[in-house]
């Protein structure tokens, strides 16, 4: 066996001198280059010198047998695929080699099949576990080009706020982010508690303006058993949830004046005091805050204490709406269409270029949560395997309403709105697959040759049609 040219380099263990001179013959004709151990401890230490991608290795041995070898083994540093061998095999020898480490476990006689076999599959895993780990890199890579936690984005703007959120993620400093709504607020800090050292303590999302204004501080800060009428036991408040990690406080704006005086000072003292009780908790809590307003005017309209602003807003981080970095929009779009074909289990293969362009050109005023609603909404809906324009909600594609037939065909002849419609058809089809006739065909549902002579007796325009 080889790979790249290369063989595979396999170390039999094994007491038995004629076992040895078996499995080194016939591995060796199959490819392998094979070193041989009459022990563990032997086989300990060329595994010490030598990268071996395979191990045969005995249970019952002299010196050090099979399982010691496993046991030391595992502190050593190499990427063998361990396959253990005995003629005494039982469930119980086996069960306690796989928690050793070894891969595999076989029964002495075995046919030359047999171990063949084995390895086989064994070289199937070592392919599987090399391309996920590829996978994983390549993965990496992309999320380290292009995104920062859930986010992606080529875009210069995107690129400079990831590289900010990166920077600021590493210190306790306190954040502001603020963007319009349907940006990504929440999972810009999301992303920043990810990268963080708090990455193992939790994560606390509260939206300040969704909890009633009589119920905001108990909430906030917890309260004693009896501090009140119905407080029929502790309650911890959300910054002792957060202790540890970070609160994240959504739509900071929204908060009253009387309760922006208490944030304040946990802020300045690092303690809270939960309702009821006599004294006072000390948290470690990273705030990180979030707003759409201009919390700068809030400030001089008097609806926002300016020394809270100004504690808040030691590190500024702005989301931009989507229409300020369309050329994410692509690559959002194919994001969305990987979520949603999981999830709905559809058949949705891409966007065709028009489709494609008309969500670029739209402004979207909802930012990318409306063009994940836009992408899923159309998947649900879509009949086909390629996104076209007029599967677009009706903002986007601008497809007139309750017209007639003859209005489309400008006839009542049955054959003349059929050729109509085929020679209108497969033109949209070859928009949608980039002039590919070949995908264009299967999409159709008809040969190659037929989709050919249908462009020759249609006088469909080649000069842009690459053939394919």
């Amino acid at each position: 066996m080889q790979q790249n040219g290369k063989q595979k380099q396999l170390l039999i263990i094994d007491d038995e001198d004629n076992m040895r001179h078996m499995l080194s013959s016939l591995l060796s004709r199959h490819g392998y280059q094979i070193e041989n151990a009459a022990d563990g401890l032997e086989g300990i230490a060329l595994l010490r010198k030598k990268e071996f991608e395979f191990v045969l290795c005995d249970i019952r041995m002299p010196r050090m047998d099979g399982m010691a070898f496993l046991r030391e083994a595992r502190d050593i540093e190499h990427s063998a695929t361990i396959i253990m061998m005995s003629a005494y095999g039982t469930v119980d020898a086996a069960i306690k080699a796989m928690k050793l480490g070894a891969y595999d476990y076989i029964s002495k006689p075995f046919k030359a099949d047999e171990i063949l076999l084995v390895l086989k599959k064994a070289e199937e895993r070592e392919r599987l576990k090399k391309e996920n780990d590829s996978l994983r890199r390549q993965l990496a890579g992309l999320k380290k080009e292009c995104g920062f936690g859930r986010m992606v984005g080529k875009s210069k703007i995107m690129q400079d706020m990831f590289s900010l959120a990166a920077k600021v993620a590493q210190h306790t400093t306190t954040v502001l982010i603020t963007g319009e709504s349907g940006t990504g607020k929440e999972l810009v800090a999301r992303g920043i508690h990810d990268s963080s050292p708090r990455s193992a303590g939790p994560f606390v999302a509260v939206n300040c303006g969704g909890i009633p204004e009589n119920l905001l501080e108990s909430e906030f800060f917890g309260y004693k058993k009896g501090a009140f009428t119905g407080a029929d036991r502790n309650k911890k408040g959300l910054f002792a949830e957060a202790n540890g990690g970070t609160l994240f406080l959504d739509e900071i704006g929204e908060l009253p004046l009387l309760l922006q005086v208490k944030l304040l000072r946990v802020l300045q003292e690092g303690e809270i005091r939960p309702i009821g009780s006599s004294g006072v908790e000390k948290i470690d809590v990273r705030i990180i805050a979030a707003t759409a307003k201009n919390l700068a005017g809030e400030v001089e309209a008097g609806r926002f204490r300016e020394d809270l602003f100004y504690r808040l807003n030691v590190v500024h981080v702005t989301v931009p709406p989507l229409r300020e970095r369309k050329e994410d929009i692509p690559l959002l779009c194919d994001c969305f269409l990987k979520k949603y074909n999981i999830r709905l289990q559809s058949g949705v293969q891409g966007i065709s270029p028009a489709a494609l362009r008309r969500l670029i050109d739209y402004t979207w005023p909802g930012n990318v949560r409306e063009l994940e609603n836009t992408m899923e909404r159309t998947m649900i809906f879509s009949e086909k395997k390629i996104i076209l324009p007029e599967d677009l909600p009706h903002r986007l594609a601008g497809i007139k309403q309750e017209r007639r037939l003859d209005d489309f065909f400008h006839t009542f002849s049955l054959k003349k709105a059929q050729k109509q419609l085929e020679r209108s058809l497969i033109l949209r089809t070859l928009e949608a697959t980039g002039g590919n006739k070949s995908k264009a065909a299967g999409l159709l549902e008809i040969s190659y040759p037929s989709l050919l002579k249908k462009i020759k007796d249609y006088s469909l325009p080649q000069a842009n049609l690459p053939v394919k």
